[in-house]
């Protein structure tokens, strides 16, 4: 594969105060897939136990079409909610690992705060296993609370939770046998816990809003960094990302051990406007959706090509324009090693969505890995 320079300087402080290990030129391979919630779009009325039967299967044939289009990673959110089929995740990633050989498996995100560390930890090494060693996991808070009443759970710790279990995951992770007590789960006293993973380590990322607690989190553990831009544009959250790596940096972590990744809304068609005009229909309709429940008003056509524009966060066009934006994105950023497209939308057909997919894998990642090659 063809790597990417991208000059990378560590923020905090001005370039003659900062040592050759924290400012120099990084190489990155940047890995470049989807992210899927498994939308079904049921929000009202009957569930069609059919018709999720029917979106279960597509979402694993495409799946096992992107291992085969060449694209890097494919990750599962977890919801609980009607309208989404990513409850347990890691059931679909397994399938899906039995269907693939070469593109990692990941989550995106596991609400970690809604689970019990221990059983996170064995399904993912467990999956890591099932896939040869493609499994990742990517924990966060998720950004919707369903998941705190369905497990009596108290939102009020929501923060204190995610700490906690984020600690005795990397534990778990690090120690084959465990001695840990928290404040929300049943103590550990030299319990051995398997299966363990093929990797070691097994990858861990933190995934992030826009709360600067969390960036602060992921550099302070030295953990590589999932954000998700989904609105807004990409470039005002590079405050955000200077926190992490002085966090990171602070907490005496080597800087190429802290890495940024960034998930948003993208699709890709053979010109620009084509994809614009595929693309927002289903995501009016989706965004209208989620914006009766949240406040927003249904996002116009106008509002939509301000987010696809140069400077919005939505990767939606060409695959030219595409891998632009993506190389855009990560200069703005200071360099991202990974980028996922959210792709769930109910108005695109199967056909476009696998040209999409197509393209990514054949024009797109080319483009991108090959851009400022030397």
């Amino acid at each position: 594969m063809v790597f990417i320079n991208i000059y990378h300087r560590i923020p905090g402080g001005n370039d003659s105060t900062l040592s050759a290990k924290q400012c120099s030129l990084k190489r990155y391979n940047m890995e470049i897939g989807i992210d899927s919630f498994i939308a079904t779009g049921a929000y009202e009325g009957p569930l069609n136990p059919k018709e999720n039967q029917a979106a279960m299967g597509a979402l694993l044939d495409r799946i096992e079409f992107a291992d085969r289009a060449g694209l890097h990673v494919f990750g599962l959110g977890e919801h609980h909610r009607k309208e989404f089929l990513d409850e347990a995740p890691v059931v679909i990633l397994a399938a899906a690992a039995a269907r693939t050989k070469k593109i990692r498996l990941t989550s995106a995100v596991t609400v970690l705060s809604a689970a019990d560390p221990v059983r996170v930890f064995q399904e993912f090494a467990t999956l890591d296993n099932i896939s040869g060693g493609r499994a990742e996991i990517v924990a966060g808070r998720g950004s919707f609370v369903d998941a705190f009443p369905l497990f009596g759970l108290n939102i009020g710790d929501y923060d204190a939770l995610f700490a906690e279990k984020v600690e005795l995951l990397l534990a778990l992770r690090d120690q084959e046998r465990i001695s840990w007590k928290g404040r929300f789960r049943p103590a550990l006293h030299e319990q051995p816990v398997y299966p363990r993973p093929l990797q070691d380590p097994l990858p861990v990322w933190i995934g992030v809003g826009g709360t600067p607690q969390s960036f602060v989190r992921a550099g302070t553990l030295g953990l590589p960094l999932m954000v998700a831009v989904i609105g807004g544009a990409t470039h005002q959250f590079r405050s955000l990302i200077d926190l992490y790596y002085n966090a990171g940096i602070k907490a005496g972590h080597a800087p190429e051990k802290l890495k940024v990744g960034l998930h948003s809304l993208g699709y890709v068609a053979a010109t620009t406007q084509q994809a614009k005009d595929e693309y927002f229909p289903g995501y009016q309709e989706m965004m209208g959706k989620i914006g009766k429940e949240r406040g927003w008003s249904t996002p116009t056509r106008a509002q939509f090509e301000a987010q696809a524009g140069p400077m919005g966060a939505y990767v939606v066009g060409s695959p030219e324009e595409v891998a632009e934006k993506i190389l855009r994105h990560s200069e703005a950023l200071g360099g991202i090693s990974r980028f996922t497209f959210q792709m769930d939308n109910p108005g695109l057909t199967k056909e476009q969505l696998y040209r999409s997919i197509e393209l990514i894998g054949s024009k797109v990642i080319p483009l991108v890995n090959g851009a400022g090659a030397h």
